[in-house]
């Protein structure tokens, strides 16, 4: 278990904003950042990571997208197209979900 700085999982102010604000509860990246058990903190508030899995774009769902703060996964894919050059949707391609939840 290590704290994390939290631009490392999250890497842009408006994600952030939106985990504070409990929007956003969950990260798919493709590379593993954090690891069950660790910590990040916004703004005083402390996160824990609960769950960290390997994934496929493919089983991405319209929960996933909303727990990442998209309305559905039509508009995550726009999103991600959006802030990543030159991507491209693959459903094969790996991912690594992150799960937190707000520590009380």
């Amino acid at each position: 278990m290590s704290e994390l700085d939290a631009d490392t999982l999250l890497p842009n102010e408006r994600l952030r904003e939106q985990a504070l604000a409990g929007e956003v509860t969950q990260i798919h990246r493709g590379s593993r950042y954090a690891d069950v058990g660790d910590t990040f903190t916004i703004d005083g508030t402390v996160f824990d990571v609960v769950a960290v899995d390997e994934r496929t774009l493919g089983d991405l769902t319209d929960e996933d997208a909303r727990a990442e703060g998209a309305r559905d996964l039509d508009h995550y894919r726009d999103r991600l197209a959006r802030v990543h050059d030159h991507f491209e949707w693959d459903d094969e391609s790996a991912v690594v979900r992150h799960r937190f939840e707000r520590r009380d």
